[in-house]
């Protein structure tokens, strides 16, 4: 693992396999990032390109700045990384705290990236294609989602959009929260009404539905079958995993679980499905021809997280070691021995 510090901006770009020709992985901009947590998120998309057979080095950028600077901060870890970019060192996309068109300085004119940009539903494509996917992974994991219970921690664009699909699948949204707070109704809430408080609102838009409202880690608490976590790291640590009342965990955020927490969850039988692949609808989007239209785009996404759910379910050691091995399987195919990931990715 190589860390690049930036000198025109507050930044730097973890790569997990210095070795790789080619490393990608996202941009992700908020004032309190760490290198460790970087670190974990480049782990995460090596694992996530090993199961998805793609011969990618991880790697993650990090950008530290406020509301305020973030412009000004974006343009220049854009214009220094231009380099990188343009060599294939390090390719790059939106992440937490960024979108799409903030690498627009960085793109050329392939179709691939006004795609990305294209609102469907009133959903840019890029937050779509990851929400989809992880509404695709919960349908697998579960068998189908009518009738199901979801909770979903961070209702913004990813959450809202796993949100409005999970009950287009049939299932009912029973929690959701933000960083102001959760809000629970276990008969189902009305995500369309959610989407127009998030919309007007912000992540103060729990408080505009008319419901009481619980401190955001009361999410957690939430009896339900399929849980999302979706926002920081390791939020599901051993204690958690200990009272958390889901039968099945797929992932929308990266890296949501510590090796205890995992092992609790084994231990209880609670179905713990790899983020790098519920969340791999984001790469999966990035098709190499700009004239693939986005429904097609979306049924390869659905088809590809389907047989992966699947597949790694199967592993006598649950779904998240079943994912690990694919992963390092084919990680194994084109690594040195001495270059291959220590460990999969935990918090």
């Amino acid at each position: 693992m190589r860390v690049h510090r930036l000198e025109t901006c507050d930044g730097f770009i973890v790569f997990d396999v210095p070795s790789a020709r080619v490393s990608s992985g996202g941009t992700r901009l908020a004032p309190d990032l760490s290198e460790a947590e970087v670190a974990l998120l480049a782990r995460a998309m090596t694992y996530k390109y090993g199961v998805l057979g793609m011969r990618l080095g991880g790697a993650k950028a990090g950008v530290r700045a406020t509301a305020d600077t973030r412009d000004e901060a974006m343009r220049r870890y854009c214009d220094e990384i231009r380099p990188l970019v343009e060599s294939r060192t390090f390719l790059t996309g939106s992440d937490l705290g960024t979108s799409e068109a903030d690498f627009a300085p960085l793109r050329g004119d392939d179709g691939i990236s006004s795609r990305m940009l294209l609102l469907v539903d009133g959903v840019m494509f890029e937050e779509l294609g990851t929400g989809f996917g992880v509404a695709a992974a919960a349908e697998a994991a579960t068998g189908s989602l009518d009738g199901r219970a979801v909770a979903v921690e961070g209702f913004g664009k990813v959450g809202g959009a796993i949100a409005r699909d999970v009950v287009r699948r049939g299932a009912r949204v029973v929690a959701v929260s933000t960083i102001a707070g959760c809000v629970h109704d276990p008969d189902g809430l009305d995500v369309a009404e959610l989407w127009a408080a998030r919309a007007e609102h912000g992540d103060d838009g729990v408080r505009h539905v008319g419901r009481s409202v619980a401190p955001p880690a009361a999410l957690f608490d939430v009896e339900t079958d399929v849980l999302v976590p979706g926002a920081r790291t390791g939020v599901i640590d051993e204690a958690r995993a200990r009272t958390l009342r889901a039968s099945t965990i797929v992932p929308a955020a990266n890296v949501p679980y510590t090796r205890d927490g995992m092992r609790v969850l084994r231990e209880r039988g609670v179905a713990a499905h790899a983020d790098f692949v519920c969340n791999a609808g984001g790469v999966l989007g990035y098709v190499p021809s700009a004239d693939v239209a986005p429904n097609e785009v979306l049924a390869r996404i659905e088809a590809r997280i389907d047989d992966l759910v699947r597949t790694s379910a199967e592993h006598p050691g649950g779904p998240f070691a079943g994912a690990c091995a694919i992963a390092e399987e084919f990680l194994g195919t084109w690594l040195e021995p001495d270059a291959l990931p220590e460990a999969p990715p935990f918090a």
